[in-house]
This record gives C-alpha cells, sequence and structure tokens, in this order.
C-alpha cells in the first residue's frame, strides 16, 4: 500500500449507490487498513453543504467502528463541490480541484456514466487518473464495444476498473484457494469426473421499488450477464502460476471466448419466467406488472436460466446452467458440482440414487461435500454423508475490498474491457430470441419455487 494520499471523486456523490454501499465499503476498508490514507470528495447537482457531505461520511465510519484517529483526517478532509457533470466547464474545474493520483467513482446512471465519459475525451484529465465504473458496460455487444473503444480515449486500460462486487464477495475469493490450493479436488475438477455444475442466484426479495432498473434490465441482464458468467468463469479457468491481476483476467477471459449456449443453440439452451401474484413470508406479493413503475409491454424476466457450455478439452459435455430469480419461496446462491457417478460399485453394495456432490454456499460462505459412505445399521447399505465447513468471515464489505484494490491501482477484483465484451457475446444471441418470442416467458407464482418442470 502506497503512503501516498489518493484522492476518490464519487461522481453522483448524492445518490443511493453511494450511501448504500460506497461509503459503508470505505469504512470497513478504513477499519482494517488504519494506515490507509484517502481523501473522499463528492460532486453531483445537489446542492450540499461540505458539513452535510462530511456528516455522510462521518456516520458511515463510525458505524463501520474505524477508530477515531484514523477517521477524523478522512472526516475533514472530506469536500462536496456541486457540479453539474454534463456542463463541460464544470467538469473541467471539477478536475482542475482534486489533487493526483485520483479515482473518479461513477456512482452514476449508466446512460450519464456514458455522457460523462464522452466528455472526458476533451477534457484534460488528471495525470494518473483512473475511472471505476459499475455495470452495465454498455447493453449490447457493439455498444460495451464502443464504451471500451471510449475510455481508452480517456486512459489507458490498467487505469479502467470495471465493477463487479461479486469480486469482491469473500467466497468467490476462496473458490481460487479451493480449486488450486489443494491435492484433493485440483485433479478431478474436469469434465472426467464433473457431470454438471449448477450456479444458482434465487432471492426471496421481490422487486422491493426497483423498478426503474430493473424493468429495464430483467434477471438475464441483472445477474447472468454480470454476476453469474463472472462466477462460471472463476470455476472454469485453467490454474494460474501466480495471483498477479493480468494473468488472472487473461485465463477468466479464456474460459469466457469458450463459452456459449448449449448446443449453440440461444432457444433451447434457455428459460424465462415472471412471478405473478402469491404469498412471500407474511406478506401479499402482486403481480410484478401490478408493480409500481413496471411496464407490461417490456415482458421483462424475474427469473431467467441459461444452460452453457465450454468447447475446450477440460469442460467438453459438461453443463453449466446458470439460474437467478426474484420473489421464490426459498433463497438459493451457491455453486453446486455433481460428480459423476463411479465407474463401478461392487457387487453386494446397495448403491445411495444420490450422486456425490460439492456445494459453495455464496452467502453465507460455507462449503459441504456430499459423500457416498456406508450406512449406519447395515455396512453393506451406502448413504450420503455431508463434510461441512464454515469459510472465514469476510474481514470487510465486498465493496470495501474492491475500494481498495482500485486505490492501490490493482485491477484484479475487476473486470477487463475483453471480458465485458464476452459476457454481452455470450447472452446477446440469448436476447434477440427472447425478443422475437421464441421462448415463451413462463409464470410462477411468488412464494413458489418457480415454474412446474425447470431444473
Amino acid at each position: 500500500m502506497a503512503d501516498q494520499t489518493t484522492t476518490l471523486l464519487i461522481l453522483g456523490a448524492s445518490g443511493d449507490l453511494t450511501r448504500r454501499l460506497l461509503l459503508p465499503g470505505l469504512g470497513t476498508l478504513l477499519r482494517e487498513e488504519t494506515d490507509r490514507k484517502v481523501r473522499v470528495l463528492g460532486a453531483d447537482r445537489l446542492e450540499l453543504s461540505d458539513e452535510d457531505w462530511r456528516g455522510r461520511v462521518r456516520d458511515s465510519l463510525a458505524e463501520a467502528e474505524v477508530p477515531e484517529e484514523v477517521a477524523e483526517p478522512v472526516v475533514s478532509g472530506a469536500t462536496y463541490l456541486r457540479t453539474d457533470l454534463l456542463e463541460r466547464e464544470q467538469l473541467q474545474a471539477l478536475l482542475d480541484a482534486v489533487d493526483e493520483p485520483v479515482v473518479l467513482y461513477f456512482a452514476l446512471p449508466p446512460a450519464v456514466t456514458v455522457k460523462v465519459c464522452a466528455l472526458l475525451e476533451e477534457l484534460t484529465v488528471p495525470q494518473g487518473t483512473r475511472l471505476a465504473l459499475e455495470k452495465p458496460f454498455g447493453d449490447s455487444l457493439e455498444s460495451a464495444r464502443e464504451l471500451n473503444r471510449q475510455l481508452l480515449r480517456v486512459v489507458p486500460e490498467g487505469d479502467i476498473f470495471r465493477i463487479d462486487h461479486f469480486l469482491g464477495v469473500n467466497t468467490i475469493l476462496n473458490l481460487i484457494g479451493i480449486r488450486f490450493a489443494n491435492r484433493l479436488l485440483q485433479p478431478i475438477w474436469s469434465a472426467e469426473h464433473i457431470e454438471r455444475v449448477d450456479i444458482c442466484y434465487d432471492e426471496t426479495l421481490a422487486l422491493e421499488g426497483r423498478a426503474g432498473y430493473y424493468d429495464h434490465a430483467g434477471a438475464l441482464m441483472d445477474m447472468i450477464q454480470s454476476h453469474l458468467l463472472e462466477v462460471l468463469a472463476f470455476f472454469a479457468m485453467e490454474a494460474p502460476a501466480t495471483m498477479h491481476a493480468e494473468e488472472i483476467r487473461g485465463l477468466k477471459a479464456q474460459a469466457l471466448r469458450a463459452t456459449q449456449p448449449w448446443d449453440h443453440d440461444p432457444v433451447a439452451a434457455s428459460r424465462r419466467a415472471r412471478y405473478v401474484a402469491g404469498e412471500l413470508g407474511d406478506r401479499t406479493v402482486p403481480d410484478y406488472v401490478a408493480e409500481e413503475g413496471v411496464d407490461p409491454t417490456r415482458q421483462t424476466e424475474t427469473l431467467a436460466q441459461l444452460t452453457v457450455q465450454l468447447d475446450n478439452a477440460r469442460w467438453a459435455g459438461v453443463p453449466f446452467v446458470l439460474r437467478s430469480g426474484k420473489a421464490l419461496g426459498t433463497a438459493s446462491k451457491q455453486v453446486v458440482v455433481t460428480f459423476r457417478a463411479p465407474a463401478h460399485v461392487p457387487l453386494g453394495l446397495t448403491d445411495t440414487p444420490d450422486p456425490d456432490r460439492l456445494v459453495l454456499e455464496l452467502k453465507p460462505g460455507s462449503v459441504s461435500l456430499d459423500l457416498s459412505m456406508n450406512a449406519e445399521g447395515d455396512p453393506f447399505e451406502l448413504e450420503q454423508k455431508e463434510l461441512s465447513a464454515e469459510l472465514g468471515k469476510a474481514r470487510m464489505l465486498p465493496y470495501g475490498e474492491i475500494l481498495g484494490a482500485i486505490l492501490d491501482g490493482n485491477p484484479l477484483l475487476t473486470i477487463r474491457g475483453d471480458e465485458a465484451e464476452e459476457l454481452w457475446r455470450i447472452v446477446e444471441p440469448v436476447l434477440d430470441a427472447w425478443e422475437a418470442d421464441e421462448v415463451p416467458l413462463e409464470e410462477y407464482a411468488a412464494g413458489s419455487a418457480g415454474p412446474e418442470g425447470w431444473v
């Protein structure tokens, strides 16, 4: 960690992302890394005094239990600059007012981020400026390519940090250790031993007032196109020699380049559904189309499933099933590895019908291994026994991990430009098939397990 103070300039500082995620994440970072030096500046159109901004920073650091002697210099150095980020002169004045090195964090709606980046092409940015951007990175393959070209006209790729907060989740980072640092699993991580992989992120939450974003995105773009395909890349990549950022990101991109819809058929490989009214816990959830802010003509899905394959030697023939949905009766946030049946079970043993499985819980972090063993009582009858362990508790919030890496100029926990394009290449044929209504939009009651017949 450098002794130099880094300026974190949050564009869109008055918004929800800053309040809910960025400032709390920064608090946990400073709690764990007390010698880190950072100046926190906010910029937005909203009228906000320096004292109001300092109060927000102070409250977040206090909630994270940052020691007073660490928090006070950060709070006293925090400044808010009222700026219309789409006005050329005001944006240049903002850039001229900050100290180097600076991280420009785009806590803005995607469309505004694109417009601000277009303005930055015409302005003078401080030397060593880093750009930190939230997903989505474009809304199609071509727009992702154009955004990448635009960003590269402002700063080099090494100074662009595309944020996926999943990459700061402790379980995702532990996946590297589970795969590459133990002798038991490393040699069996291939199609020879693994029959299928399910990566699931089902939520009991319904829309919860997020129609402004979600009704334009849907489950496929919101979760599978970004987060779950990134989990797949970590799961399926080849073994790295080091944890150097460019090596890891290069191996992830290699895995994504091999990824295609199952049988190269986006229609047969995908399913979509939308929730209708139902009981979720102790409350009644209305039809999705009746939720405030929803446009029924968009045909937005709240549950998506996509089966993909990796066209390479390690994973040939293994289906990777990616699924995510809202308003489901049971939350399921896990990676399930189903192993192939043994080549031969000795005659005289009564085998269990259940396969051996490795289950990685994304939230909360835990790992379990279901193995066939002799049953209690009859030693010639086999049954499944579960071996489980809790993963180490995360030292900080995901956004704390990500902010720490960005402030250090380490892109390990972010997405490289070619990765962002591959994510769109994989799902774009599916989106086209859905737009053409080649895949029916099914329905499921809120609080249920989803449509009947889904895997």
